[in-house]
């Protein structure tokens, strides 16, 4: 009997029959963007959005291919112009793009810098040196994003003309716009230019139904860019014309001076040094992948070369001001070469302040936030083919800038700060004073915040009567060990350092977290004991920069028991306070397992070892017998932390002179929660598997029954 399904019925798998018809999905269904229809459909991959920056970064592109002829030495003066209908033009006069065939497509060159992605003359073709340009795509972009493009290039003997709808070649039939338009391809032949006539006009209209409303260009933003680029191409003169108003504005920027003049510029406040300028260059060796005589691409190692410049001052401000450059291109949030250079910073002024007796024995090295209070700096390098992240070009990548950078900074600079010349020694001493009050104030703040937090701390709650509190407030020093049992307790309180050791006993295992509810954790003694004295909170509340503590310490016996509360310890911190772990402020002691008492100790030798398992043991007592060393019998096994004497404790587990730390990683953390999980947990089925499996490793011989 044939079955019919009634409209809207559900068959066996509760859909309906049209429903599994309509359900499939073949090769037709998927859509191949070519050329520049991916850079219409998703047009924040390549200009970072459809607003105002989105259009200003498509101006730069333009104008920044207009500056790379200005790097190269081929052009010396730029005009930008903002006309009433939207339009943006950029004219230079540089070589001009090249109008010949490109054989590969059979088009001019002009053709294929605006319909081509990846194409262009920085890609190690020998065109360019070094550049703004990367990728290849910043004109076909923009021309992609254009309502229309007109491009005009003076190259001996005429000038050649190229206009684009919407990246598609052809002509317009009069002005703007939403003049008629024919696709064709190929250039229109202008007016005649003499042989030292050279340069490139690009005027583009953007595309109303890809930007917002409210995208415009920005005449201030403009003027910011044009003053950096000239202080970073000496020489370059950029014109800019903004005939939107009622009267019409420009403004020209040139600089001779280079980035000195822009450090200057940027710099507010009474000086305490004179603009230091820091230059050197290195070579590097890069996998690229390059065409080779087949047409393939092959990886191959390239010598690249990298030149820094920086120029830097310090004020009596405290504000830093780091301007980052690669080739003319701004990296706004740094990169390899802004690592490099503070980290040069850091370290010379550091050696610097030591070997002139600045620091004090005691006083802690200066950080970077030391070194760049009151700093204003322009860091430029140098480079073929620089890898950013991402076409917006904001973060430099390159690997080797942060190597290079720093050999040159820290070299230069080191050469400043041991100068015999007398300028040069008036600035250095003012210079190494501020950056060590820069150091003592942050440390004096530091201390002055840590004591009332932890005033606040004690006056809010009345922290556990068993805490055995340290004096200091210094974070960066003090610690706080969870010792296993009150017996331990007593022996840690002698071994410590009170000035900055802190000591929290705990009463055998504490709760298992990792089944356990929060309300549960916090109802378990132990365990809110433990997050009340760390004082930075739990679960989403914790906040790492409130901790009590610079360091936590678990410290355990050596044995099994020890171990099972390192791991539940290890699982309640990674559960409730993962921050810590993450920042590293997390470890667990190791306390020795033996200790081997020496008869006849040689001279200077120390009378007793200790050793942390059983088979170390034996591998130090077969090291004593081959020396002919003898010992005591039998060697003392350490059932608990609480059997050691106060200075061997002190010696082998709390004095940072001589103990060993291992720092719990957040892998660890992770590994004992996924234990835990499997041997405690809630699910039953996975840990009879484990114990089967377990029970097949067993050598019975072993089993003590």
């Amino acid at each position: 009997m044939a079955f019919r399904s009634r409209p809207g019925s559900l068959d066996r798998l509760g859909k309906t029959p049209e429903a599994v018809i309509d359900n499939t999905y073949n090769a037709h269904h998927l859509l191949v963007l070519e050329g520049l229809e991916a850079v219409r459909k998703r047009p924040g991959m390549y200009i970072g959005s459809t607003d105002t920056r989105g259009l200003m970064h498509c101006l730069w592109e333009i104008i920044d291919n207009a500056v790379d002829e200005a790097l190269g030495g081929f052009c010396d003066r730029i005009v930008v112009t903002l006309h009433p209908d939207g339009s943006a033009e950029v004219t230079d006069n540089g070589r001009g793009i090249p109008v010949d065939k490109e054989p590969k497509t059979g088009l001019s060159g002009l053709e294929v810098v605006f319909t081509k992605l990846h194409a262009g003359g920085k890609f190690g073709g020998g065109s360019y040196v070094a550049t703004g340009g990367l990728h290849g795509v910043g004109a076909s972009v923009v021309n992609a994003l254009s309502v229309r493009l007109d491009a005009e290039v003076d190259r001996s003997p005429a000038t050649q003309h190229i206009s684009f709808h919407r990246g598609v070649p052809g002509t317009f039939d009069g002005e703007g716009p939403k003049a008629a338009f024919t696709p064709a391809s190929g250039l229109v032949k202008g007016r005649r230019v003499a042989k030292t006539v050279t340069g490139t006009r690009v005027r583009f209209w953007p595309d109303t139904q890809i930007f917002t409303r409210d995208a415009t260009f920005v005449m201030e933003d403009l003027v910011t860019r044009a003053r950096q680029t000239t202080f970073i191409v000496p020489g370059l003169e950029i014109v800019l014309r903004d005939l939107r108003g009622a009267e019409p504005v420009e403004e020209a920027f040139k600089h001779d001076g280079g980035i000195t003049e822009y450090c200057e510029f940027l710099s507010a406040g009474e000086p305490v040094t004179e603009v230091l300028r820091l230059t050197g260059s290195d070579r590097f060796v890069e996998t690229v992948p390059l065409l080779d005589d087949q047409g393939h691409m092959t990886p191959q190692d390239v010598e690249r070369e990298l030149g820094v410049d920086v120029a830097l001052r310090w004020t009596n401000g405290y504000d830093a001001e780091v301007r980052s450059y690669v080739n003319v291109i701004a990296t706004p949030k740094g990169g390899t070469h802004v690592g490099g250079f503070e980290a040069a910073l850091t370290k010379t002024l550091n050696e610097a302040l030591r070997e002139s007796k600045t620091l004090k024995v005691a006083e802690p090295d200066v950080v970077k936030d030391d070194v760049m209070e009151g700093l204003t700096a322009v860091v430029t390098v140098r480079l073929a083919e620089p890898q950013f992240e991402g076409q917006t070009k904001e973060v430099l990548g390159t690997p080797a800038a942060r190597s290079i950078v720093r050999k040159v900074v820290a070299a230069e600079l080191k050469a400043f700060l041991t100068s015999s010349k007398r300028a040069d020694k008036v600035q250095v001493k003012p210079l190494l004073d501020k950056v060590a009050n820069a150091s003592r104030t942050r440390i004096a703040a530091r201390t002055q915040r840590d004591n009332q937090r932890r005033k606040n701390a004690l006056e809010s709650s009345a922290l556990p009567a068993k805490l055995a509190d340290c004096r200091s407030g210094d974070n960066e020093r003090t610690e706080l060990f969870i010792v296993e049992g009150d017996s331990a307790l007593g022996t840690a309180k002698l071994a410590r350092d009170s000035e900055y050791q802190a000591l929290l006993p705990i009463r055998g295992k504490i709760l298992n977290v990792q089944k356990a509810s929060m309300g549960d954790m916090l109802k378990n003694t132990e365990c809110a004991s433990i997050i009340q004295v760390v004082g930075a909170g739990s679960g989403r509340n914790f906040d790492l920069e409130a901790a009590r503590y610079g360091r936590v310490i678990f410290m355990a016996d050596a044995d099994s028991d020890g171990a099972h509360i390192r791991c539940l310890l290890a699982t309640l911190f990674f559960k409730y306070m993962p921050e810590l772990i993450s920042a590293g402020r997390v470890f667990t002691a190791v306390p020795p397992l033996h200790r081997i008492e020496l008869t006849n100790p040689k001279k200077g030798m120390e009378k007793y070892v200790y050793t942390y398992s059983d088979v170390d043991l034996q591998r130090k007592l077969a090291e004593l017998t081959k020396k002919g060393l003898r010992w005591k019998d039998p060697v003392q096994r350490y059932k608990g932390l609480g059997e050691m004497d106060a200075d061997q404790l002190a010696e082998t587990t709390m004095d940072p002179r001589h103990r060993t730390l291992r720092r719990i990683t957040a892998d660890d953390a992770a590994v004992a929660a996924e234990v835990f999980e499997l041997l405690m947990g809630s699910e039953v089925a996975p840990r009879r598997e484990f114990l089967v499996q377990g029970a097949y490793e067993i050598d019975a011989d072993l089993i003590d029954a």
